[in-house]
This record gives structure tokens, C-alpha cells and sequence, in this order.
């Protein structure tokens, strides 16, 4: 036994000491001052009658009245108190272990002190503190002798202690020990010998202490730590004990009300409520226990160590005392009684959920009555009971389910504030309808309640549950929204809960998602969402420290959520749980039934057509629609009273009744039911309908106490007016008694009474219990209905699932994504501290996270929007202020341009935050992004502007120089736009000389502020910003974007580009009204000058072109929506600056390659091809170059695809537009030459040959335009140094480009050959286009081009592919197509005056080409004699204007030789001949003489010199006048 000693103090000299003390406290009292240990003294301790009869004594001491050691009443002396001290030492004498002496005879004479009332209380105190030190020390230990009745009486002695009061202070000491010594017995190992009596007595003891307010504070703060430490013993010793013992536990009815009074429990076992009032010292009994002497010496006595009973008893009180209606009860015991609870069920834990009589008087009467606590106003009782609320639900949340509903609804309510719009119509995934709300609120049910409102103690019912099941609250002013600290106690709790890892997922799967309860996850989402945002009317350092909880509520939740996705295998469903999918089901269905509620609750019919429509009624069916109506507590019961009793709804209301069973009921019992699930409607025949359909169902169960329906009827009607005559508060003078109501019912039983005990019954029932009717609920009455009425509903709730479990993540994410980050956005924008920054920072990084794993881009898209915001780089700058008046400044190499936005940016640590938060989410999550596009887009413009982007983003690619940086300063191109529109204006400069400008600088640069040192810090700090954002490594990803996210990602930048070019155009054409409607005047003409350069729209051009043309897999999606922005720019194009059309050019262009290799997006091709070609010639002529340099490289690639004559006309008809252009002409021919050569494609095809001919052509008149400005130069200069003509390149172009129409002949048989038409239609297609050119071309201004021309043209005309045709129409086309226009346009003076020196040449040359021509046909020609005199008829005119043009020069003298030599070949061809020939006919005849005719016009008496007539031979003698021809002939 030494193994317990703790002391180094002997045993024997311990109890030896402590008897000292106690009897020397004792000698100081006046009764035992003369007390002494003498012989006689121990004459006190009776002898034995056997050690009497030894010694040969008689045993006569007990009738020895000088000694003895009783007085009246039994009571013992002063001295006898001493005497057991003497005893005790006695005993102590003979032992030489003081282990081997029983625990009770050890302790009796200091138990003896301790009841005692003779003792005062220094004595008691030393007895108490005796006691205290041999616990202490292990001399009672588990192993002594007799230590369940040493402990019975030890623990009866202490809680029974009596002693004579003194001075406060004394007294409080002797209570102070008696503390310590209960907690030293019950706490220390030997405790667990206690009974449940002795557990009992000592609790009913500390409570005791803890309630007298006549105590000091500091003692009843003793006691309640010695309360929580007997409490935490005992409920540790709950784990202990095995369930099925619970079998012989005696508890409470079912449905008893543990604070209803203060008899109910175990009849043998019993702990009073304390009593605050009494003056007394606190103690368990109030009679004295049995005294130790009467213990049984044989043996001893079975006892039983405590064990449930006393902690059913302990929990019994401990909830009683919570009741906040118990008058008796102050707050001092209700804080006692919270304390001392919140330890039990801290410390009992989850082993309390073991034992069904404490789990039922927690899950009732414990939340019953904190529930109604948690309405105090008192800072103090409010703390602890939030603290044991949650320690509650932590212990008991799966049998908590409709209880932690009606509590979480009830906080919600309370700390929402009044300005907030009732949570109660916050439907976030509904559309219109609105979930209903509960048509009234609770009741005042905590009238006895101090400092406290009249409304309803749990607020809960109807004006929080918005789904909720439970039976709708009487109507009521609603509780006002809690204030101060109490609202912010009340956020911790919630937030406490909140907190917790399933938590969220909890509400959803238990409420969200049953049909017959509140969707609290939606709720709660909203009100913690909500709460990060400031409330008016909340004080400022309580707004912030409720915002801050808010939002550490909603931070959880998203972790939670992140951290169940990270983890593999967390949260697996069980198998015995709803699937997942009907709990959807259930989701959707319950969505339906609330709106259709609602709808109901607005109008009837609009209710059920909509519940008809989705299947949850049949019409036509009236079973299914009072199904409905019965089972859904969300419609308003007013209504669902005054539908059923309408006349046109007689089958409803059948159907209705019929669902209810009255069989074995009374017909009390049977209203009570009825009347419960709606309200009786105002109208008596409503009510006379109702009651009427009630008798018939009721009489046909078949209750032997009726015998006919009427009589039925009538007892119904009697039982609703009972009902209200016994509980209508205005009728309390005068209310029916039982003999009242038999007599009234007398004779209405089909002719007989009722039978009176039939009648007693009812009657009573009613009294005793009040048919509370829906919406009629008020005060305790109405709570403790609905109260009873959600127990009732738990039955069929069920358990609270716990699903910690990822698998409806989804589901809660896509309804909570927005207020979430809507929340988290607030916070991150005005919150201060830098932790909560950080968490909010985390928490968008969660949420984006959740929505890649979710695949909701519309999430991306919120993150984008909200944090865009944050950064302060959405600025609405669509004037585009010059960035060149920003000064430029050089640190460590690097060159800073110094805005007023970069300074701000770099000012602006939280935006700094949100960019980079912002372009670390975006990076990576490219594909789940589409409208947040915009916002990048617009950020990156910005950055753009003030030139803070990476270069990498400034370049634009063009078809010339490769890469190079988009101008910043648009006023050089707006100088020459203005150039260009002057009267004296000669042409547009090329748009290359703005490249060779510096795109930083300015023609007109304006004075640039200087920077200061914190200015180009707050840049550099800027500069440091954006490096981290990795913008360049976003950029780089969009091209590899996936089909929706790159499709987002374009049409953002077109709105963006549209918004800086189409709608400012589109704004200023539509000016302020003026009196001529339009803004301008009639007949103005004046034009609007062209919006000024604005960079970024470039920048926005630039960046789409680049992003589209990179990624050709997605070119057919995304070619409509740049072509859209592209083609409104170039249909417009004299109103923009000439470098953003050029650029849209280049754009076009380099998109148009990438759609060629499309087959669908082919023809796409052309079209913007011939939006090219529609351009305007001064914005063509600015954009020529690189508008070729694109073409070319079209053409280059993409030759061979090049079909139709359509598509090839498209191409070259833009070189043609160029070949003036010094720059562009000389790569379009090149390209030109190599198609027409065959080194580039399939060469000359069918095709294109008419398209080659024709720019060919242009090229070769281009050359015109470029001697005519060289000879006058030449006219102006006196310069007589020759020229090298040849060497000019746009000579060179006419010269090549004549040579190549000559070289196309060989060309033209193989494609007559491949030609389908017929021949001469195919000789017209491929030979007449080249000699059309070449004949054009003998006119051109260059001398050079005309001699080649005309050269080739004479060697073409006289070639054998064209002389050997044979057809006459050819003829005629080669006369009539070829060489008459020609000449026509040699005739013409303006042309002669081209070049005066050498149009005289050219005549020459023509016409002689002419005669050489008409010689060369002659013989075909004759084949046609009309053919042949026509065209005769015509050369000899175009030979008489060529000779008659108005210049004697060498033409003159030329033009008779040629004539000459033609009349001469045709005159020996016989197709010409003279009146002499003999054997002219007819036709030759006239021939002659239409030349004869033609030619004397011009050259009289040309023929006759050519063939004069031949002498007349002459006259014989003889010849009669027959004989001479006639007069004609010779003429």
C-alpha cells in the first residue's frame, strides 16, 4: 500500500498531526477548553461487554450517567466529539501499519467534526482540511480497507456539513474547503468507488455554491471550477462504461420535457436545483445521512461505483437550469449551469452519442433551451452559449440535423442587417420566381427572458426557413437584427461552424438537397458573401472585425474545396448514402416545388399550371394535386384553406381528407390533424364545407360512438368552437365547462346523447391541448407546438449525413463561384491588412484552380473582370493622349518613358498585387477564358500606350522589312494626311518615309516636363510589376489556344479595335442636330478630315492579325471576325490615318495567305482582293508598296491554286492600279515577267493570259507617263546632254513588258489548242488581246516604247501564224480591231503633240505598216472583191489624213511612194487595173474606179501618172464613128 503514499512523512505521524490540529482547534473553543487527555477522558470510549466480562466487570457503563457521551435528543457532547479522536489514537497505538485500519474508522472522527453542528467553523475547517491532506497524500487509496462506505460517508459528511456560522470570511473558508475536499474525493483514484448517490450529493452541492448570491464572488467562482472539474471526471468516466448497461438505466418518457419540473428522473436518485435565495449553508439534504457508527461492523456493504444514472441526473439539471421561462433560475445559474455543460460535453465527447437517454435530453431540452438563450443580449450568457451550441453540434451533429438547420437559419437572420434585402427571397439560381417565404414568424416565446425583444426567441421558423419542413410559426413582429457585440458573437459562432472542413458539403447534400428542407448552403453562401461587403448601419471598427469573419468564412470554404480536390481518395461516398445523382434529382425537383409554391402563393392557378407542366401534379387528377398540397409546407396556409373550400374545388377537398386515416382515432384527435396542415378560411360556409367533407370521411372509419354522419357533423362543429372558447385569451371570465358541453351536444347523436365519458374525453383533450392552427401560432404555446412538431420531423429526417467528400464540388462551386469571388474581390480592394491581402490573393488563385478542374470559364472570365479592376489599368482612353510629350530617361542602360500611369501604377501597391495575381492565373489557363479576354486586352492597351509593354509586343511584321516597332507618334502621317487635301496638293509622299522617321519622335514635338527621382522610381517599380506578370509568356499562348478560348480571344480584340476606330467614326458621323438635321448645311461638300493616328488601335490591329495569322487551324472560325474589322477599316479608308490602313492592308493581306490553303475559305481570297482594289487611288498609292510586296507574296505561293480568270483578273488588276508607283511597279512586274515566262506557277494559262495582256499593257503605257515628264524637263531645261531613256526603270518596265506582249505569240497556239470554243471565236480570245496591246502601245508617249511596239506589232501582223488564217473575219479584225484604231490615235493632234520630233516617224512607220499590211492580205483579200474595196476605200482615207495631217514634212513625200507601191503590186496582181486592161469586169470596173476617185481627192492625177493612157493609135480612113469605145470607158 505504500505505492499510494506521496509524502515523506510517516503515515501514522500524518493522522497524528492532523488529530492535533483538529483538537486543538477544538480547545480553543469554549466547549472543549477543558477538555484534556486524562485516564477518564478515555472512559468515553465504551468497553466491550466481552473484555468486561474478562476481567470479571460488569458491564454497567452504558448506565453510567457521569460519563456519559449522550445528551437529549441523541446528540452527542461536546466531549464525545474528542472522544473519537482518543479512539482513534487508541487504535493508531496497536497497529504498526496505519494501511491495515479500515478507511471509515480512520476518517469517523473527522467526519464526526464535520457534521457536527456543534462545531464551529475553524474546527470544521481543520476536520476538512484533515480529510483533504489524507486524500492528498494516498492514505485512502483504491486497496483500503472498507473504502465504499468510508467514501459513502466521507462524501454524505461533506455535502451534509454543519457547523455554527461566524464572521463571513470564516465561513466561506470552511465552504472553500468543502470544495476542495468533494474534488479531491471525486477526482483522485478513490473516486471511482463513489456511488452515484454520493456523485449526486456533491454535484447538487457545487451547483449549490455556484447560485447563492449571498456568496462571494471569488467563491462561487471556486465552485464552478470545482463543478467543471467533478463534471470532467465524471464524463470521462462516461468512456468507461459499455452502451448496453443503458438497458438498466431508468430515464424519462420520450416525450418529457426535462425542465418541466423538478421531479422527474430516477425517483431514488435526485439533485435539487439550487436555490439563489437561501441563507443557509449549501448542502445536498436536507435530513442528515446515515451516521458512520450505524454502518454495519460484519462486513461491508456492497455498493455500486457511479456510473450513467449520475450522469443522467448531472445533464437532467444542468439542462433544467438553461430553461430561460424559469423564473427561479437567474443568469448567474444559467452561466453556471453553460459553463459546466460546455466541459461535459467537451469532455464526454462523441461517447455522449452512445447513450440515448443523454443524446435525447440534448437533441430536446438542451437545444430547446440554448436555442432560446442564444437570443440574449447579454454579451456574457450569449458567449457561452454560442460556446456550448457549437460544442454541441461537434458532438451531436448527426442526430442535430433539423435542429443545426432552425439554429443556423436563426444566426443568419440575426446578424443580417436590417438594410440587407431578406435573405428569405434570395434565390441565386432561380430565375424570376423568388423562393417563397413562410407566410408568419414566430411568437414572443421568451417572455421571462431579461433585456430582451418580444419577438420570437428563435426568430427561426418561417422568417429564416425558407425551404424548411417544419409547420408555420404563428405571425409576429420579426426579431430585430442583432447590433454591437452581440452581432459579432454571433458571426464567430457561425463562423466557427463555418469553418469546418465538411461543413459546406454538409449543408448541401442534408438540406440543399431534401425536399423538405431549408437550402441552407445557398443561404449561407450569400450571407457570408455578403457580409465582406460594409452595412450602413453597423458601428466602423464592428464592421470591419464582421467583414473580416465573413470573409475568413468564405476563404475556408474555397480551401476546403481545393484542399478535397489535392487529395486523392478523400471523402468516398458511402454505398448506404443517396447516389449522388437522385440527390440531384432531388435538387432540381425541390427547385420546382419552390417556384411553384411561389407561384402559388401569389395565384393559386398560376401554381398548379405551372406544377402541371413539369410533371409534379396530373391534371385531371385530384389524389395527385391534395398529394401536393398536403405534403408542401411552403404554401401559404391562408390560401391552401380558402382553395380547398372553394365550390368548384368540392373534389380537392375529398381528396384532400381522404389522405388522412381516422380510424381508432377520437374525433378530437381527428381535427387536431386536420386543422394542423391549414387555416380555417373566414367565410361560415367555407368553413361549413370543410367541416361537412370532414363528417363524411370521419363516419365512414366507423366510430361506435356516432351514429350518423349529421351527428358528426355537429361534434366536429363543437370541437372547433370548444377549441376556441377555451383558448381565446379575450373569453377568460366566462369559459365553458365540461358539463356545458355535454349539455349543449344533448339529443344530436341521430336522437340520443353521446356517450359522457366519449364527451369527457374530448372536452378534455382540448383543454389540456389547444388545435393550433397554421399561421395562429403566438407565444410559448406556438413554440413549444412547432417545437414538438420538428422532433416529430427528425423521426423521418433521419441522421445527418457527413460527406467531407469532393463529389459535389461541382455543384456547390457553380452556385457559389460568384458571390465568392465577388467577396474575395471587395476584400482584396479595401482591405488593409496585409495577411488578409495575401489570403484573398490565395483565394483567387483557388478559385481559378477549381474552375480548371470545373471547367467553367465563365469563373476565369469573373476572376479576370474583378481583378482587372483592382489594378487600375482599365483606363477609358480612347483619345490617346501623345505618348512622346512623356519624358524619356536612361537608368542602368535602360531607356524609361516617365507617364503619369506609371508613376500611379507604380504608386499603387494593390494594383501591382491584382496585375500579377491576375497574370499568373491567366497564364497556363488561356483555354478557360472567353469574355475576361476583353479586360487582358484593354489592361495590355493601356500598358501599351505608356510604352511599358516588352518589346516583343510592340512589333508588327509587314512584307518589306521584316519586324519592326509600331510608331508611338502619329504626326508626321497626319501632316501628310493634311497634304493630301490640300487644293496645291501633288501627290502623297510614300508611306515608307514615316518608317524612316523615328517612331518615337515628332515633327511638332512639344516641351517634355522632366522627370523627378521619385517619378522614375514609381517607374521603375512599374517596369519590375509587369516583368513579373510574365505578359509575354501569356501572349505566346494565345496562339495555341483551343478553338472557343482563341475564338474569345479574337472577338475581344476586335471590340476593343471597333471601339477605337468603327464607333469613333461612326459617332462622328452622327453630329449634334442642327437646323438642317445633319450638322451640316445643304449642298456642303466639305469633307471631314481623317481621324487623327491613335497608336493603339494599332496595337490592337497588330495583335489580332499576329495571334490569327499564327494559329491557321483555327483561321476558319476566326476569319469572319477580323475580316469584319478589316473591311469596315478599308471601306472607309480616306477617314483613317494612312498608316493604320496600311497596316490593315498588310493585315489583310497576310491573313489572305493563310486562308488560301483553306478550300472553304478559297473565295475569301478574292474578296478581300477586291476590297483592295476598291481602294481609293490616293490611299492605294500610300499603301502600294507593301499592298504588292503582299500580293506578290500571295501570288508566289499560291500561284498553282490560282484558277479562274475571275481570280487572276483580282490579282493583277492591283499591279495595274501600282505601275506608277516607283517602288511597287518594279516587284509586281518582276512577279508579272515570271508568270508570263512560265518560271512562276503554270505560266500563261487560259486564265490569267487576258489578265497578263492587259497589265502588261499597263506597264508599257506607264512608261508613256514617264517620258512625257521627262520631255518636259527636257522643253524646260537647256541641258543638252543626252539622255540614257532605256535606262529609266519605268521604260525599262514598257520596253520589257512590249517585248513580252511580242513574245506571247508563242504562247497563243497552245492555248487556241486547249481552247473549247470554236476557232475563230478562240483567234479572237488569245491573238487579238496581244495586238490590240501592241497597237495601243505604237501611240505611247515613250518614243523607245512606240518604235518596239510598232516594230513588233509589223512583225506580228506579218507573222504566218496570223497571215496564214484564212478566214476573212480575221481580215476585218486585223484591220478593224488593230491597225485602224491605232491609226486613228496617231491622227489625233494631242497625241502628235506627245512628242512632236517622233510622232512624225511613228506616222510614218504606221502608214507604211499600212500599205505593208494591205499588200501582205491582198491575195486573201481578193477572194472578197466587197471586202476588198472596202478596206481599200479605208486605207486610202487613213493615206489621205496621214498626208493631209497639217505637215509638210517627210510623210508628205512618203505617203505618195507607199501609195504608189501599193497601186503598182495590186495594179500586177490584176486586182487594180486601169481602163486600158482589156479584161477588167465588173467588179474591177468599179474598184478602179472608186480609187480613181478616192485617190484624186488627195493626189490628183496619181493614177493617170501611174498609168497613163495609152496613145490613141491612129485614125484609119474608113473608120466610121462605131468603131471608138464609148465616152465612158475613156473617162
Amino acid at each position: 500500500m505504500a505505492d499510494h503514499w506521496t509524502s515523506d512523512t510517516p503515515p501514522i505521524h500524518l493522522v497524528h498531526h492532523e488529530i492535533v490540529s483538529v483538537t486543538s482547534a477544538m480547545r480553543k473553543n469554549s466547549r472543549w477548553a477543558q477538555a484534556t487527555y486524562q485516564p477518564g477522558l478515555y472512559a468515553a470510549v465504551a468497553p466491550s461487554a466481552a473484555l468486561a466480562s474478562s476481567m470479571g466487570l460488569r458491564d454497567g457503563g452504558a448506565a453510567n450517567g457521569g460519563s456519559g457521551v449522550k445528551g437529549k435528543r441523541g446528540q452527542r457532547r461536546p466531549a464525545g466529539l474528542m472522544a473519537g479522536f482518543v479512539a482513534l489514537r487508541v487504535q493508531l497505538n496497536e497497529v504498526d501499519d496505519v494501511f491495515v485500519l479500515d478507511a471509515l474508522t480512520l476518517l469517523s472522527p473527522f467526519l464526526q467534526v464535520i457534521r457536527s453542528g456543534d462545531a464551529t467553523g475553524p474546527i470544521t475547517l481543520a476536520a476538512l482540511s484533515a480529510v483533504e491532506r489524507f486524500l492528498q497524500a494516498g492514505l485512502i487509496h483504491p486497496g483500503s480497507p472498507g473504502l465504499a462506505p468510508a467514501l459513502a460517508a466521507l462524501s454524505s459528511a461533506a455535502t451534509h456539513c454543519k457547523f455554527e456560522a461566524s464572521d463571513g470570511a470564516s465561513d466561506e473558508a470552511v465552504l472553500l474547503r468543502i470544495l476542495g475536499v468533494i474534488e479531491r474525493l471525486l477526482c483522485s483514484e478513490v473516486g471511482e468507488a463513489c456511488t452515484d448517490e454520493a456523485v449526486c450529493e456533491m454535484m447538487e452541492t457545487g451547483l449549490s455554491m455556484c447560485c447563492q448570491m449571498r456568496l462571494s464572488e471569488m467563491l462561487r467562482r471556486s465552485a464552478e471550477h470545482t463543478m467543471q472539474a467533478m463534471v470532467r471526471r465524471v464524463f470521462e468516466r462516461l468512456k468507461t462504461l459499455s452502451p448496453p448497461s443503458l438497458s438498466a438505466v431508468p430515464s424519462l418518457p420520450a416525450d418529457e420535457d426535462p425542465s418541466s419540473s423538478d421531479d422527474g428522473g430516477p425517483a431514488a436518485l435526485r439533485v435539487a436545483a439550487p436555490d439563489p435565495r437561501s441563507r443557509g449553508v449549501p448542502a445536498a439534504r436536507t435530513a442528515p445521512a446515515q451516521a458512520p457508527e450505524d454502518v454495519a461492523e460484519d462486513g461491508e456493504p456492497t455498493l455500486v461505483p457511479y456510473g450513467l444514472p449520475s450522469v443522467t441526473e448531472l445533464l437532467r439539471v444542468l439542462i433544467s437550469l438553461l430553461d430561460p421561462h424559469n423564473a427561479k433560475h437567474t443568469d448567474t445559474m444559467r452561466l453556471a449551469a453553460l459553463g459546466i455543460l460546455d466541459v461535459a460535453l467537451t469532455t464526454g465527447g462523441r461517447s455522449i452519442v452512445d447513450w440515448e437517454e443523454l443524446r435525447k435530453m440534448l437533441c430536446d431540452g438542451g437545444c430547446k433551451f440554448l436555442f432560446q438563450l442564444a437570443r440574449s443580449e447579454s454579451p456574457t450568457i450569449l458567449t457561452l452559449t454560442l460556446r456550448v451550441i457549437n460544442a454541441l453540434f461537434d458532438t451531436l451533429r448527426a442526430h442535430l440535423k433539423l435542429q443545426q438547420e432552425l439554429f443556423l437559419s436563426f444566426l443568419i437572420d440575426r446578424v443580417t442587417p436590417a438594410s440587407t434585402a431578406s435573405l428569405r427571397s434570395h434565390n441565386p439560381s432561380a430565375g424570376a420566381v423568388l423562393t417563397p417565404t413562410r407566410p408568419g414568424t414566430p411568437a414572443d416565446a421568451a417572455s421571462g427572458l431579461s433585456q430582451e425583444t418580444e419577438s420570437d426567441p428563435l426568430l427561426a421558423w418561417s422568417a429564416s426557413l425558407d425551404g424548411s419542413a417544419t409547420p408555420p410559426l404563428p405571425p409576429a413582429r420579426a426579431a430585430q437584427p442583432a447590433h454591437g457585440e452581440t452581432r459579432e458573437l454571433m458571426l464567430e459562432s457561425l463562423g466557427y461552424l463555418a469553418r469546418r472542413s465538411g461543413f459546406m458539403p454538409d449543408l448541401w447534400v442534408n438540406y440543399d438537397s431534401d425536399l423538405d428542407c431549408e437550402d441552407l448552403f445557398e443561404k449561407m453562401i450569400w450571407f457570408l458573401s455578403r457580409g465582406v461587403f460594409p452595412s450602413g448601419n453597423v458601428p466602423g471598427n464592428l464592421q470591419e472585425n464582421a467583414q473580416v469573419l465573413c470573409l475568413d468564412a468564405v476563404l475556408a470554404f474555397v480551401s476546403h474545396m481545393s484542399s478535397r480536390l489535392e487529395t486523392e481518395g478523400v471523402g468516398a461516398w458511402p454505398s448506404n448514402n443517396p447516389s449522388p445523382e437522385h440527390l440531384q434529382q432531388i435538387k432540381t425537383r425541390k427547385r420546382i416545388l419552390l417556384d411553384g409554391a411561389a407561384r402559388f402563393n401569389t395565384k393559386p392557378k398560376l401554381g398548379l399550371a405551372y406544377l402541371e407542366e413539369h410533371g409534379i401534379i396530373e391534371a385531371g387528377k385530384p389524389r395527385t394535386l391534395a398529394a401536393f398540397l398536403k405534403s408542401c409546407p411552403r404554401l401559404d396556409k391562408r390560401l391552401l384553406g380558402d382553395y380547398i373550400s372553394r365550390p368548384d374545388n368540392v373534389e380537392v377537398l375529398n381528396a384532400f381528407l381522404a389522405t388522412f386515416d381516422f380510424k381508432g382515432k377520437t374525433i378530437a384527435e381527428g381535427m387536431r390533424e386536420v386543422l394542423e396542415t391549414f387555416r380555417l378560411p373566414g367565410e361560415a360556409q367555407q368553413i361549413a364545407r370543410i367541416t361537412e367533407t370532414f363528417a363524411e370521411r370521419y363516419f365512414a372509419s366507423e366510430p361506435p360512438e356516432i351514429k350518423s354522419q349529421d351527428a358528426a357533423y355537429v361534434l366536429a362543429y363543437s370541437v372547433i368552437m370548444l377549441n376556441t372558447d377555451l383558448h381565446n385569451p379575450q373569453n377568460r371570465a366566462r369559459r365553458m365547462a365540461v358539463d356545458d358541453y355535454k349539455r349543449n351536444l344533448r339529443g344530436v347523436n341521430d336522437g340520443s346523447d353521446f356517450p359522457p365519458e366519449y364527451l369527457s374525453a374530448i372536452y378534455n383533450s382540448i383543454r389540456k391541448r389547444e388545435i393550433v392552427m397554421p399561421e395562429e401560432h403566438h407565444g410559448q404555446l406556438g413554440f413549444e407546438y412547432a417545437w414538438k412538431e420538428m422532433l416529430r420531423r427528425s423521426v423521418k429526417a433521419g441522421s445527418l449525413i457527413a460527406c467531407d467528400t469532393p463529389i459535389f464540388d461541382r455543384q456547390m462551386f457553380e452556385l457559389a463561384w460568384k458571390p465568392v469571388i465577388s467577396a474575395l474581390s471587395y476584400a482584396f480592394t479595401t482591405f488593409q491588412d496585409e495577411y488578409l491581402l495575401q489570403r484573398a490573393i490565395a483565394g483567387f488563385r483557388q478559385c481559378a484552380t477549381l474552375a480548371k478542374q470545373f471547367s467553367l470559364p465563365e469563373v476565369f472570365d469573373f476572376i479576370v473582370m474583378s481583378l482587372s479592376r483592382a489594378t487600375g489599368l482599365l483606363v477609358d482612353d480612347t483619345s490617346a493622349t501623345d505618348a512622346c510629350a512623356n519624358p524619356i530617361v536612361e537608368v542602368e542602360g535602360q531607356s524609361l518613358r516617365v507617364s503619369s500611369l506609371s508613376v500611379n501604377f507604380g504608386t499603387n501597391l494593390r494594383g501591382q498585387l491584382a496585375a500579377v495575381v491576375l497574370f499568373n492565373i491567366a497564364n497556363g489557363n488561356g483555354n478557360a477564358i472567353r469574355s475576361g479576354w476583353t479586360q487582358i486586352f484593354e489592361m495590355l492597351q493601356t500598358l501599351f500606350i505608356n510604352s511599358l509593354l516588352p518589346q516583343p509586343l510592340l512589333q508588327m511584321e509587314d512584307f518589306l522589312g521584316g519586324a519592326t516597332l509600331i510608331p508611338l507618334s502619329g504626326s508626321p502621317l497626319e501632316v501628310q494626311e493634311e497634304e493630301r487635301r490640300r487644293p496645291s496638293e501633288t501627290g502623297l509622299l510614300s508611306t515608307l518615309s514615316s518608317y524612316l522617321l523615328s517612331p518615337y519622335s515628332s515633327s511638332a514635338e512639344a516641351v517634355v516636363p522632366e522627370a523627378t527621382e521619385d517619378d522614375v522610381e514609381s517607374t521603375l517599380c512599374t517596369v519590375d510589376c509587369i516583368t513579373s506578370c510574365k505578359i509575354e509568356e501569356l501572349y505566346s499562348q494565345i496562339t495555341s489556344l483551343e478553338g472557343d478560348a482563341f475564338i474569345a480571344a479574337v472577338q475581344a480584340l476586335r471590340a476593343l479595335a471597333d471601339r477605337r476606330t468603327v464607333d469613333r467614326l461612326a459617332a462622328r458621323q452622327k453630329p449634334p442636330s442642327s437646323p438642317y438635321g445633319n450638322g451640316e448645311a445643304p449642298n456642303s461638300s466639305r469633307r471631314n478630315p481623317p481621324l487623327p493616328y491613335d497608336r493603339a488601335a494599332l496595337f490592337l490591329l497588330e495583335t489580332m492579325v499576329s495571334v490569327v495569322s499564327r494559329s491557321p487551324e483555327h483561321i476558319v472560325e476566326n476569319w469572319p471576325i477580323v475580316f469584319d474589322h478589316l473591311s469596315a477599316l478599308l471601306s472607309s479608308a480616306q477617314d483613317y490615318s494612312i498608316l493604320l490602313i496600311e497596316r490593315a492592308v498588310v493585315g489583310l493581306l497576310r491573313l489572305t495567305q493563310v486562308i488560301a490553303d483553306k478550300p472553304e475559305l478559297r473565295d475569301q481570297v478574292y474578296v478581300s482582293i477586291d476590297i483592295l482594289r476598291t481602294l481609293s487611288p490616293p490611299v492605294l498609292n500610300a499603301v502600294a508598296e507593301q499592298l504588292i510586296a503582299g500580293v506578290v507574296k500571295l501570288i508566289e505561293q499560291h500561284a498553282a491554286t490560282i484558277q479562274s480568270s475571275t481570280e487572276w483578273g483580282l490579282l493583277l488588276s492591283l499591279f495595274s492600279a501600282t505601275t506608277r508607283h516607283p517602288e511597287a511597279a518594279g516587284a509586281s512586274f518582276n512577279v508579272l515577267v515570271r508568270v508570263a515566262t512560265n518560271q512562276l506557277g503554270n505560266g500563261i494559262t487560259p486564265d490569267n493570259f487576258s489578265a497578263i495582256i492587259s497589265t502588261l499593257n499597263d506597264f508599257a503605257s506607264a512608261a508613256g507617263s514617264s517620258a512625257s515628264s521627262r520631255q518636259q524637263r527636257q522643253r524646260r531645261g537647256s541641258s543638252k546632254t543626252p539622255v540614257d531613256v532605256a535606262s529609266e526603270p519605268t521604260v525599262e518596265r514598257g520596253l520589257k513588258a512590249v517585248e513580252l506582249l511580242y513574245e506571247l505569240r508563242t504562247a497563243v497556239p497552245p492555248l487556241i489548242e486547249q481552247s473549247t470554243s470554236d476557232k475563230d471565236q478562240a483567234w479572237k480570245s488569245f491573238w487579238l488581246p496581244p495586238l490590240c496591246a501592241l497597237a495601243g502601245q505604237c501611240v505611247n508617249r515613250s518614243r523607245e516604247v512606240r518604235q518596239l511596239a510598232l516594230g513588233h506589232l509589223q512583225k506580228e501582223l506579218l507573222s504566218p501564224e496570223i497571215s496564214a488564217g484564212g478566214a476573212d473575219i480575221k481580215l476585218l479584225i486585223v484591220f478593224d480591231k488593230i491597225l485602224f484604231p491605232m491609226l486613228v490615235e496617231l491622227l489625233k493632234p494631242e497625241v502628235f503633240q506627245r512628242d512632236p520630233v517622233g510622232m512624225r516617224e511613228t506616222r510614218l512607220r504606221a502608214s507604211a505598216l499600212l500599205c505593208r499590211i494591205l499588200l501582205n492580205y491582198l491575195a486573201k483579200l481578193a477572194e472578197d472583191q466587197v471586202l476588198l474595196l472596202n478596206l481599200w476605200l479605208k486605207v486610202l482615207d487613213f493615206l489621205d489624213r496621214f498626208m493631209n495631217s497639217g505637215q509638210r514634212d517627210q510623210l508628205y513625200e512618203a505617203i505618195p511612194e507607199s501609195l504608189k507601191n501599193v497601186v503598182l503590186v495590186m495594179n500586177a496582181s490584176d486586182y487594180l487595173l486601169p481602163p486600158s486592161h482589156p479584161d477588167r469586169d465588173a467588179a474591177a470596173v468599179e474598184l478602179w474606179d472608186r480609187t480613181a476617185d478616192r485617190v484624186g481627192q488627195f493626189l490628183p492625177g496619181f493614177l493617170e501618172e501611174l498609168f497613163p493612157a495609152p496613145p490613141e493609135p491612129p485614125v484609119e480612113s474608113g473608120t466610121t464613128d462605131a468603131a471608138k469605145p464609148p465616152a465612158t470607158e475613156s473617162a
